[in-house]
């Protein structure tokens, strides 16, 4: 029996969510409304995987992973992980992305809250205007609404 022929039989066993996993981490099953695997292989998109793997992680005001994070250190974690570097601060991120309109903005993208010129929390876009982000002091990892039209978003080249 070869690798293909095994996967449904692995579908029913694992169920859905383990084979969405497996899409997730590279395997080759694609669901519906999922990215294609190549466009899974980019590293926006892997970067986004990985920070959606940290829900629930606590924040730590100054932390940049594994276990704990704000809001630039999971972008930093993140995208380190997908194989790009990125500065350590909101700020510094900002200047390092190439800066896109709210209208060209994909999954992967980075969402920066500004007041004025000032950059103070980053997130990574995950589409239909959410984010995964790190919000504050005593709270956790989590995907959430965009909450501001005071927002930027930056492609990591």
């Amino acid at each position: 029996m070869t690798a293909l022929n095994r996967v449904p039989s692995l579908m029913v066993r694992a169920g859905t969510a383990s084979a969405l996993t497996i899409a997730a981490v590279g395997g080759s099953i694609v669901a519906p409304g999922f990215a294609s695997e190549a466009e899974a292989a980019t590293p926006a998109t892997k970067a986004l995987q990985i920070a959606a793997s940290k829900k629930g992680s606590p924040y730590k005001y100054g932390a940049t992973g594994p276990k704990r994070f704000d809001c630039s250190g999971l972008t930093l974690y993140s995208f380190k992980k997908a194989g790009k570097k990125l500065p350590r601060t909101a700020a510094q991120q900002y200047n390092k992305t190439r800066h896109i309109s709210s209208k060209s903005r994909k999954a992967g993208d980075l969402v920066f809250f500004h007041s004025g010129s000032n950059v103070y929390h980053v997130g990574i876009y995950a589409g239909k205007g959410k984010i995964w982000h790190a919000p504050k002091t005593g709270d956790v990892v989590r995907l959430q609404k965009i909450w501001t039209k005071s927002v930027w978003y930056g492609r990591v080249r």
